[in-house]
C-alpha cells in the first residue's frame, strides 16, 4: 500500500484486570488467579477476568465464582477493585494519546486509534512499548482497514503481539472459521445461522441478503452479511463516550423467596438506576428487568415506554410493572436497565435535576 494510508489498529490490554492485581501482588506471577465479586468463591457472583493461567483450566468470564473454585481449588480469588482498573485505565488511555493518534475508547482495556501511515506495524510496537513502560502491562495489537478487521484481527496477536487483517487475506484467515469467531455474533445469533445452513464465515458473506433479512430483520441481517465480508466503519472517533443506558445488579446470597422481597429488591434497584440517568440529564425511553432464577436461568424482559421521561416515578413504575410479570420460583440475580435518548449532534445535555427523584 502507498505511504499515508489509513489504518485502524485496535489496542487490547492482555488480561487487564488479573494483570493489573498482579502487579499490586507481584507474588501471584504464573498463578491461576480470578477476580470476581468479593473474592469469595464460597459466596455468589461470577469471574470478571481469569489470569491465562487461570483459563488453561477452563475457567473464564460470566463464570459462576463457586463453579471456578471448583475447577481451581488452588486458584487464588480476589475482589474486583473497581476504581483501581479505572486508574490504570486512564493511564493507557492518556500514553496512547500522547503517540498523536486519534485514540476512540471502547472500555477499560481497549480501544481503536486512527492514523495514516505506511507503517503500521511499526506504530503497533510503538503503542505496546509506550503502555509497557507507562504501566507495566502488556497490550496486543490488531491492524485493519476498517473497525471489524483490526478487531478481529486482535486475538490472532494475543498475547503481547501483532497481526495484519485487510481486505487482502481475510478470506484467508477467516474463511473457513465459525461464524461465532466474528465480532458482534454470540452463540444465540451463531445458532439461528446455522439453523439456516449458515455456518462459516465464507457462507455467511455468500448468504442471500434476503433470507438475513427474514431472519434477523432490515439492520441487523444487512449488517450480519457484510460482517461476513469483513466490512465495517473506517472512522476513528475520539468525541467524548456518551453512555445509551445504566444498569444496577445484585446477586443475593440466599435465593428470594416471596414476591414481596422480589418487588422490594427490584424498586431499590430501579431507583439506583433513576439516580445514575438523572446525571446524564437524557430522557428515558426503555426499561429492562434482568432475572436469574435459582439454580441458574436467566432471562431478559424490556419495555417501551409510551413516552420518553425524566420522571423518576414513572421510570420506576415501570420496571415493577415488569417485575409483576416474573414467574413464582426462587430468585438469585436481579438487573434493571434503563435505556436513554442519544443527544442529537450539538445538541446539548439537560443537567436540570430530574422530577420526581425518589
Amino acid at each position: 500500500m502507498s505511504p499515508h494510508t489509513p489504518w485502524v489498529l485496535h489496542v487490547d490490554l492482555d488480561q487487564f484486570v488479573a494483570a493489573v492485581e498482579v502487579l499490586r501482588h507481584p507474588e501471584l506471577a504464573g498463578r491461576p488467579v480470578v477476580v470476581g465479586g468479593r473474592g469469595d468463591p464460597t459466596e455468589r457472583g461470577v469471574v470478571s477476568t481469569a489470569s491465562y493461567e487461570a483459563r488453561a483450566f477452563g475457567v473464564h468470564s460470566g463464570m459462576p465464582l463457586r463453579i471456578a473454585a471448583r475447577k481451581l481449588p488452588d486458584g487464588v480469588f480476589l475482589p474486583v477493585d473497581a476504581p483501581e482498573y479505572e486508574a490504570t485505565s486512564e493511564r493507557v488511555m492518556a500514553t496512547l494519546r500522547s503517540l498523536g493518534v486519534v485514540v476512540e475508547v471502547l472500555g477499560w482495556d481497549e480501544a481503536f486509534l486512527g492514523v495514516e501511515t505506511d507503517d503500521p506495524e511499526a506504530l503497533a510496537r510503538r503503542a505496546q512499548e509506550a503502555v509497557l513502560a507507562a504501566t507495566l502491562l502488556h497490550c496486543s495489537v490488531g491492524i485493519g482497514d476498517n473497525k471489524v478487521r483490526a478487531k478481529i484481527a486482535t486475538e490472532f496477536g494475543k498475547p503481547a503481539g501483532m497481526f495484519r487483517l485487510t481486505a487482502e487475506n481475510w478470506s484467508d484467515v477467516m474463511g473457513n472459521r465459525p461464524t461465532i469467531d466474528l465480532w458482534g455474533v454470540g452463540t444465540k445469533v451463531s445458532k439461528r445461522l446455522a439453523a439456516l445452513g449458515v455456518t462459516t464465515v465464507h457462507e455467511l458473506a455468500a448468504a442471500p441478503t434476503d433470507v438475513l433479512v427474514a431472519e434477523f430483520g432490515p439492520k441487523m441481517g444487512l449488517w450480519y452479511h457484510q460482517l461476513g465480508q469483513g466490512l465495517g466503519p473506517t472512522t476513528v472517533d475520539d468525541s467524548p463516550w456518551i453512555p445509551r443506558g445504566h444498569s444496577r445488579e445484585t446477586t443475593f446470597q440466599q435465593n428470594l423467596t416471596t414476591p414481596d422481597q422480589v418487588r422490594d429488591a427490584v424498586t431499590e434497584l430501579a431507583r439506583a438506576v433513576v439516580e445514575d440517568t438523572a446525571q446524564d440529564g437524557r430522557l428515558v425511553v426503555r426499561v429492562a428487568l434482568k432475572v436469574r432464577y435459582a439454580p441458574f436461568v436467566t432471562k431478559t424482559t424490556s419495555r417501551k415506554l409510551p413516552e420518553p421521561t425524566r420522571d423518576g416515578a414513572t421510570v420506576v413504575a415501570a420496571v415493577t410493572a415488569l417485575a409483576e410479570t416474573l414467574e413464582d420460583r426462587e430468585v438469585r440475580l436481579l438487573g434493571v436497565r434503563a435505556e436513554m435518548a442519544m443527544p442529537q449532534d450539538g445538541d446539548p445535555v439537560d443537567r436540570t435535576p430530574v422530577r420526581g427523584r425518589i
